[in-house]
């Protein structure tokens, strides 16, 4: 990663522009033209220095739901697991975690009541059970990984 690289990432965790051209707008402030920041952006997602470029959309204000979840995966079976559970469109999230409980994950769906089909179906397909723990109340935490 060389520095024009890091300053993107460092860049654009603080937002994305609202308007006609926001990719151009970034790079002439990055003294990039609007092709080279997206071709750098396109190769960092290529080789898995970015996991995921894209907005972030607050479910619940757009009637949908959001749940943390955890299993206890045995560890023989987890790399099988994660696959069948990543599989669900739904899951926006999924962490190995040294815990009993060692894979966490966040669902996000577009109704409430669809949180309980989606675990219903993970259970069903994994054949353990999921244990939910829904959101009781909201914080913000402002988090950025300067690189």
């Amino acid at each position: 990663m060389d520095a024009i690289d890091r300053e993107i990432i460092n860049r654009l965790q603080g937002g994305f522009p609202l308007c006609e051209r926001p990719y151009r707008e970034v790079a002439g402030g990055l003294g990039l033209d609007e092709e080279a920041l997206i071709r750098r952006i396109d190769r960092m997602l290529e080789d898995g220095r970015l996991s995921r470029f894209g907005p972030m959309y607050h479910a619940e204000r757009l009637g949908g739901a959001l749940s943390l979840c955890a299993m206890a995966v045995p560890e023989a079976r987890f790399d099988e697991v994660v696959a069948q559970v990543n599989a669900f469109p739904e899951v926006a999230h999924n962490y190995a975690r040294d815990h009993w409980l060692n894979m966490w994950f966040v669902l996000a769906t577009e109704t409430p009541e669809r949180i309980g089909e989606v675990l219903k179906a993970i259970e069903s397909a994994t054949g353990l059970p999921v244990y939910d723990m829904p959101k009781q109340e909201e914080f913000y935490v402002g988090l950025r990984f300067e690189v």
